[in-house]
């Protein structure tokens, strides 16, 4: 697999400068599942799972190839897609993180594994594996269209989608503002905020 690494090293706050628009970033209800979680960037392998029912899920971690992110689509928020098991062996098999539109168990043994979760909560009842479901089909995810192999990047700031197509020429932007920004001290940045509040205050018409 193509390498991934150098899209982790900037926070979805900075691709939200190159990423216009608030379409490319999924609600903010869905969030790491325990604290001080490290950040992940990789591709998509994208799920979607009927309600009630995890089974293609499961499948996903045998399927999904090493760096990975499994993004999902569950049915529901009242049966877990996955608990500790699934997720050690995720991890052991070198899948990045998952991201989940629905609710995982197990969080003590997921916090403990360190393995990256980013879901709307818990809940300790499992889903069933009747299915149906899809594998690497266009799903929505936290408000956002993913298609497979589409650039997730998900911290603790929250979870941006970037899409394949786009993927080099938003890093670029991204990478820039991130110069840009670490090459100016606050009292530059401070500077430049002030004219720029002072402008936008002026062409409102306020006065004070």
């Amino acid at each position: 697999m193509e390498s991934y690494s150098k899209f982790v090293e900037l926070s979805p706050t900075t691709y939200a400068d190159a990423l216009l628009g608030r379409e490319q970033f999924m609600d903010m209800r869905i969030r790491e599942m325990w604290t001080q979680i490290p950040r992940i960037a990789g591709p998509a392998y994208t799920v979607s799972c009927a309600p009630g029912d995890n089974l293609m899920f499961h499948a996903a971690i045998y399927r999904a190839e090493p760096g990975s992110i499994i993004v999902v689509k569950a049915g529901d928020v009242d049966y877990a897609m996955s608990g500790g098991n699934v997720c050690a062996t995720a991890q052991k098999r070198g899948v990045a993180g998952f991201v989940i539109d629905g609710v995982i168990r197990d969080v003590a043994e997921v916090r403990d594994l360190r393995f990256p979760v980013f879901a709307r909560g818990a809940m300790p009842v499992p889903g069933k594996k009747n299915g149906p479901g899809t594998l690497q089909s266009t799903i929505i995810c936290g408000g956002v269209q993913v298609d497979a192999g589409d650039i997730v990047v998900a911290d603790e700031e929250g979870i941006a989608v970037i899409p394949g197509t786009q993927q080099e020429s938003i890093w670029e932007i991204a990478k820039r503002r991130a110069e840009k920004d670490e090459s100016r001290s606050l009292e530059e940045w401070a500077i430049e905020h002030r004219a720029k509040v002072e402008k936008n205050l002026q062409e409102i018409g306020f006065q004070g």
